[in-house]
């Protein structure tokens, strides 16, 4: 009897295996009953989205959805909310980010008494002799309108060394302890791609800008390994609140991608880190041995990360023309001699370069450099035909090289807080004229040019919704404008989304597998609360990051 009927149970559990209906379409994760933005031009909205093994198998209808509804799925309703691609954060400093929360954090003080104040406190917490290191003070918005200086640190903390960095981590404010400990007087000499800021009878003032900050920087106690492990994992953390699947590390020490590997070893990992060596020793240790590839998509080291000059605020962009407000038009890091030799052997071994360049003629200068590796180094030399290199920034750019971008392939990696924030001060640094040439996104666009987002935290707060807002209206979170602000150069929602999730997997040579909501890429998506591409400009930062998801995997829920 059992042998007459064994047939009919094989059917059966064939048939109904685990409870599966017969149509069952396996998956791990369904989500659905909700809008899904996709970045696809084929197929720019869903309702549904299928995972299974970390990566996307269905996008489609919610009726067409029924099918993957079965089984040991895990089923997501999210009705009432919205999905993207993983946003992906184009220029980050990833343990700044965790350091800004370890350390004296000068960011949105609203005054220059107030911060004094906030250092002051923080100062009196320390030992005789005890470093005094905090970062993120800016000007900009303050009523006083200008740099502190030195003798108002000096007038609580003559006996231990005070550093402030700026908020765009190129210049610092330090007191006279600091300054005296550096050997740093009337008789010292600037630096190349430096500055030592002087009072009129010649003597240091206490701010010091670009390569002239190692001066003291090198005397400062170095954090240890684990100081810095505790600050990646914050940085870490805080990213994926934030709504962020991938960050471009903008140029840090191997150092640090040995703690990332870490990390990733003990589970930990659950951001994509793309990640550029800093110019100097560990350069040269990439350029000897090569990009590392990571095949599981979480981190990589395919490039190096140079700098031609400094930032506007602090007056060390390089410029064609004078600075507005002061003699001086800024200065180049970098050097021909010594950069020509790194561009030539990273086209041959197939390394990205990407170059930190804000004044016009910064950018010019890189592209004039770039362009004479691309003639030396012959296309059947090259590891790669089109090496994606970059420029960060990109912050003014003259019309002739505007067109240069395109015309060599250069990527434009440019961070839309930098604009709202700028808009402050940018005027007074450089006149109306130079703004028709500032933050030119809309007219890079319009030439063809890949534009890709980030944030360039923490000089700034690193929010994907600032800086999506700040892409699409150009003003900064209160409404605001100057005069001359070209609001033509904001872009439209769909390139702004594509700016942080399609083109910035682009420039990190990731296009095929992520970037995009599409079957067969990898099932990383931001939840939003509110519909980032159809509610009012000022709701954009009421709409909360619901849910974060990588591979598939939940890595933050509200």
């Amino acid at each position: 009897m059992i042998l007459k009927l064994l047939p009919i149970l094989i059917t059966l559990i064939l048939l109904n295996g685990c409870n599966k209906p017969v149509n069952c379409i396996e998956s791990d994760t369904l989500i659905f009953n909700t809008k899904i933005y996709t970045a696809n031009d084929t197929y720019p909205e869903a309702e549904a989205v299928a995972v299974k093994n970390k990566n996307i198998v269905f996008v489609g209808s919610n009726k067409e959805a029924k099918a993957y509804k079965c089984g040991d799925v895990s089923m997501l309703d999210l009705e009432g909310m919205f999905v993207y691609p993983g946003f992906i954060d184009s220029h980050a400093h990833v343990k700044g980010i965790g350091y800004r929360e370890l350390n004296l954090n000068l960011q949105g003080i609203d005054s220059l008494k107030e911060m004094l104040t906030v250092v002051e406190i923080y100062s009196n917490s320390k030992e005789p002799g005890e470093w005094v290191v905090g970062r993120g003070w800016i000007e900009k918005n303050w009523p006083e309108a200008r740099f502190p200086t030195m003798g108002e640190l000096d007038r609580f903390s003559n006996d231990r060394p005070v550093v402030l960095e700026r908020a765009d981590g190129h210049a610092i404010l330090v007191n006279s302890y600091a300054l005296n400990l550096a050997g740093i007087d009337f008789n010292t000499k600037d630096p190349q791609g430096g500055a030592i800021n002087r009072d009129s009878n010649g003597n240091p003032n206490g701010l010091l800008v670009d390569k002239a900050t190692l001066l003291v920087e090198k005397l400062i106690p170095k954090k240890t390994l684990k100081q810095d492990k505790e600050a990646l994992e914050i940085a870490i953390a805080e990213s994926l609140r934030l709504g962020w699947t991938q960050l471009h590390d903008a140029g840090s020490p191997y150092a640090d991608f040995e703690i990332l590997e870490e990390i990733k070893l003990e589970g930990n990992l659950n951001l994509r880190i793309q990640f550029y060596v800093s110019d100097g020793p560990d350069a040269l240790k990439m350029l000897e041995e090569g990009t590392i590839i990571d095949p599981q998509h979480f981190l990589s080291a395919r490039g190096i990360k140079l700098y031609a000059d400094g930032a506007i605020g602090s007056r060390g962009a390089a410029f064609l023309e004078k600075y507005h407000d002061y003699d001086t038009s800024g200065f180049l890091i970098f050097e021909k001699g010594k950069t020509m030799p790194k561009l030539i052997e990273a086209l041959k071994k197939g390394i990205q370069i990407e170059t930190h360049a804000i004044g016009d003629k910064g950018n010019q200068i890189t592209l004039d450099w770039y362009e004479d590796a691309f003639s030396l180094v012959r296309k059947d030399e090259r590891l790669i035909e089109n090496p994606r290199w970059r420029i960060e920034h990109a912050q003014n750019i003259q019309p002739e090289d505007q067109l240069r971008y395109k015309e060599m392939d250069i990527i434009a990696s440019m961070q839309p807080s930098h604009a709202i924030g700028d808009l402050h001060f940018a005027e007074k640094r450089l006149g109306l004229e130079r703004l028709e040439n500032a933050y030119v996104w809309r007219s890079l666009l319009n030439q063809g040019v890949r534009v890709v987002g980030g944030s360039d935290a923490p000089v700034e707060i690193g929010d994907p919704r600032i800086e999506f807002k700040a892409a699409i209206g150009r003003k900064d979170l209160d409404g605001f404008y100057a005069e001359g602000w070209h609001l033509e150069e904001a872009v439209e929602r769909q390139d702004a989304l594509k700016m942080f999730t399609k083109w910035a997997s682009y420039s990190v040579f990731e296009e095929d597998i992520k970037g995009t909501v599409e079957v067969g890429k990898l099932a990383d998506f931001t939840i939003f609360s509110k519909d980032l591409m159809t509610i009012p400009e000022e709701d954009i930062m009421s709409s909360e990051v619901v849910m974060t998801i990588v591979g598939g995997k939940i890595v933050y829920s509200r």
